[in-house]
């Protein structure tokens, strides 16, 4: 039978408002005058993703909990002008929200509202199941309360993908998802040793391949076989703004395993969709579309292109 649904995305909504300063770290003044204006807008990571996903053409839904709010219209609308599905499950502490201080040189740091989750609070078991039961795939956020999906996603036979962002490959808040996704996704900002905490998601946990993204330095790949650094692509215009490159990465990734593609070429679709991310400003919410994406690979690859299978080989000294 054939999936509604290529990518059920579940959670990641949210609201951040985005502040570009002089620099980062920002020393202490008073004030500071900013410009370009400061702007709040939709989109956090399981948007940026759903986002990613629906501009490659996969048929993607998103389910989370928002609430019944200003900024959860904003999300609504978001959605909505993107043609992206959304089922909303009431947020009784209202909908998730962030600050990010972007530098001149795009880096982001982030300042999220930690007080709008309860414990109580869950994605209704019934709604999962049947959402689940439409799709093919699941790429599950570390937000709360996702991890309680897992076993459901699992038990109706959907491969899942998570990213665990700047894990620091202790904190056991991050151990369900980890351990419990098929494809998995991590920041290297805040690994000691990247490699020792990729194997042990690889040798603990279900997945199959774990990518650990390393900003400017690429990105690495690790599998039964052994680990191989993606390059960089380099983008086609100035970067402004690292806000979403690691989603954009993920959904590029995601297009190419879920159409068929080898792990190299799935890390060259994902580095492609991260440089392109990182030329749009946060304000902008746009994702690389399909026939870019493809042009541009093909562009990369043809013989003389910077490219080449999109990976490195071994790392041996790594190791």
């Amino acid at each position: 039978m054939t999936s509604e649904y290529d990518v059920l995305v579940l959670g990641g909504s949210g609201v951040d408002t985005i502040v570009y300063v002089p620099e980062l770290p920002l020393p202490y003044a008073d004030s500071y005058m900013i410009r370009p204006g400061i702007e709040t807008r939709a989109g956090q990571t399981g948007d940026f993703v759903a986002l990613g996903l629906s501009s490659l053409g996969l048929r993607t839904h998103h389910l989370d909990m928002i609430g019944d709010d200003p900024s959860g219209d904003l999300l609504r609308a978001f959605h909505r002008d993107r043609g992206i599905g959304f089922t909303e499950v009431p947020l009784p502490g209202g909908t998730k929200r962030a600050v990010n201080l972007v530098g001149p040189d795009g880096r982001r740091l982030s300042l999220y509202d930690d007080s709008r989750s309860r414990e109580s609070d869950r994605l209704p078991e019934e709604l999962v199941g049947s959402l689940a039961a439409a799709s093919r795939h699941a790429h599950v956020s570390i937000t709360y309360p996702c991890a309680f999906t897992l076993p459901q996603l699992r038990a109706a036979g959907l491969t899942i993908s998570t990213d665990l962002h700047n894990w620091d490959g202790e904190n056991p808040y991050h151990e369900p998802f980890a351990y419990g996704a098929d494809i998995v996704f991590v920041s290297t900002t805040a690994l000691v040793d990247k490699e020792k905490t990729m194997r042990r998601i690889l040798e603990r946990g279900r997945a199959e391949v774990v990518v650990a993204t390393a900003g400017a330095e690429g990105a690495y790949l690790l599998t039964a076989d052994g680990l191989v650094h993606v390059p960089t692509v380099t983008p086609r215009a100035p970067v402004v703004d690292s806000n979403g490159a690691g989603d954009a990465f993920a959904s590029g990734f995601l297009y190419g395993r879920l159409t068929g593609e080898d792990l190299d070429r799935c890390a060259l679709y994902g580095a492609v969709a991260g440089a392109y991310a990182c030329t749009v400003p946060a304000t902008g919410s746009d994702a690389i579309d399909r026939a870019g994406l493809l042009r541009e690979v093909a562009e990369l690859t043809a013989p003389g292109g910077a490219a080449g299978s999109g990976a490195d080989g071994p790392v041996e000294e790594a190791r």
